[in-house]
Parts: structure tokens; C-alpha cells; sequence
């Protein structure tokens, strides 16, 4: 079975880039079930219920989020209202929402999503690692492949939970930094692991941010506002061959396109 993951969609621009080359990959590739990181596809910031619907016309079966998720006001509704939007499971109890689910592939085979967020240079919320290894223990009860996507700041917070999650998770797959890295790799021979898998968004920017915006604040320190840049767009991803069986992860492989 292929899952495809697919990093932090950055703004409209990465919202269009999806449309344009989602159906490509999930054809080229075989994909049987496809993972959208959304917290920032509105403005650059968090996610609404129109952002939502646009990744999932472009192809996606459940969006995951991040410490950007709560931006928009109108996110309440619809994390209450869709089980497919996801947002960090380790937030304290009685928020709205919820961070993990069960979901099913096209062909009826049932995935486990778990969504976490980090704490090191982040909020201090619940632990991600007490969290996660409960709801991947209680999904892996249901569903042999379970996927956690670690929205963290931290390299070394993730690789931890990577290798707290070894041989349990199908993937723990990093994200949040938007800058794809080149680790990606097999844990304990079961569990696929990559630090951060990219951002979908604007190539020429940084991190999706028009660049002379980022540029003059490093250089007076002083706040800037948010725009999200244009140009070609590039979708960065993971593409995770596993079993369905004992749901180990047979590959990872990175992926990078352009439109």
C-alpha cells in the first residue's frame, strides 16, 4: 500500500499547486491513500473551511495541522463539524476537535492518522511522546499502518519521536519547518522517518514568505507583515511504500515537483 504525505501548504499559491499536481502523482505513483498537511493554506496562516475544501477537491483524504491551526476563528466549526481535519492531538482535553482518527482507503483498507505537536521553541502543551505512543498503540488495534505526522521546531524532538514511535508507527514524518531535509529512512526496520518533509508553496520565497519581507526583518528586527509570495510553485512530499499486513514500511521516498 502507498501513502502519500505531503508538506505544509503554504497560501493560495500552494493551494493551486496541489490542484495542478496532486492528480499527477497519485496516478504516476500508485497512491491508495493521500495526507495534506493544512495549517497554513489560508493567507499563510492557519485554515478555513474554504482552504479545506480546496485541498480536498485537489485529491487529499485527511488534512493535518499545527500550531497554526487555531489563526482563523471560522477553524472551530470546522473542526468540529469534519473528522478528516486534523489538528495536534496533544493540545489539552476539551478543545475542539481531535487529533488522531481511523480512516479508510478507496479499496477499504483502514489507515491511522495521528497528528502531534512539539514543544521545544513552541508551546508548552501536553507531551507529544505520552500522547503518541497511546493513540498509535490504540490505533495499531484497528489498523496495522498508522501515520503520525510531528509538527515540531526541533530536529532532535523529532528524530526522538521517531525513534520513541520505532517499530510501532508505519511513519513519523516531520513537519512545520518547511524546508524539506535529506534523512529520510527506515527505523528498527519498520518505521519510515523523514524531519521535515517540505513545504507546497512558492519556490522562490523563503518558506512561502515573499523574501525581501523576510530579509528586512532579520535585518532591523522589526515585525513585518505576512505575505505569502508568488511565482512557480513547488510541492515537496513523501511517498511511503508499506504492508498491509504488519503495517512496516517496505520505503521511503522523497518527492519534488514544480508547476
Amino acid at each position: 500500500m502507498r501513502v502519500l504525505f505531503i508538506g505544509d501548504i503554504v497560501g493560495k499559491p500552494g493551494r493551486d499547486g496541489l490542484a495542478t499536481l496532486l492528480p499527477e502523482l497519485v496516478g504516476t505513483h500508485g497512491v491508495d491513500f493521500t495526507i495534506v498537511n493544512g495549517e497554513n493554506a489560508a493567507g499563510g496562516l492557519g485554515i478555513t473551511e474554504k482552504t479545506a475544501a480546496d485541498i480536498f477537491r485537489a485529491g487529499a483524504d485527511v488534512i493535518t495541522g499545527g500550531n497554526h491551526t487555531w489563526h482563523r476563528r471560522d477553524v472551530i466549526p470546522l473542526l468540529e463539524a469534519d473528522e478528516r481535519v486534523l489538528r495536534p492531538a496533544n493540545y489539552p482535553p476539551g478543545l475542539p476537535g481531535r487529533g488522531h482518527g481511523l480512516f479508510d482507503t478507496r479499496g477499504g483498507i483502514p489507515v491511522g492518522v495521528v497528528n502531534l505537536q512539539g514543544r521545544i521553541f513552541m508551546q508548552g502543551i501536553d507531551c507529544p511522546f505520552r500522547v503518541g505512543s497511546e493513540l498509535v498503540e490504540g490505533l495499531r488495534r484497528q489498523a496495522p499502518i498508522v501515520v503520525v505526522d510531528m509538527h515540531a521546531e526541533a530536529t532532535a524532538e523529532k528524530l526522538a519521536l521517531g525513534w520513541h514511535l520505532a517499530g510501532r508507527a508505519t511513519a513519523v514524518l516531520g513537519t512545520h519547518t518547511h524546508i524539506q531535509t535529506a534523512d529520510e529512512r527506515i527505523l528498527e526496520g519498520h518505521t519510515a522517518y523523514i524531519t521535515d518533509v517540505g513545504m507546497t508553496g512558492p519556490a522562490d520565497s523563503v518558506i512561502g514568505v515573499r523574501k525581501e519581507l523576510s530579509i528586512a526583518r532579520f535585518l532591523t528586527q522589526l515585525p513585518q507583515r505576512f505575505e505569502v509570495a508568488g511565482g512557480d510553485v513547488e510541492l515537496n512530499a513523501v511517498l511511503i511504500d508499506a504492508d498491509e499486513v504488519t503495517g512496516a514500511a517496505r520505503e521511503i521516498k522523497r518527492i519534488v515537483a514544480q508547476c
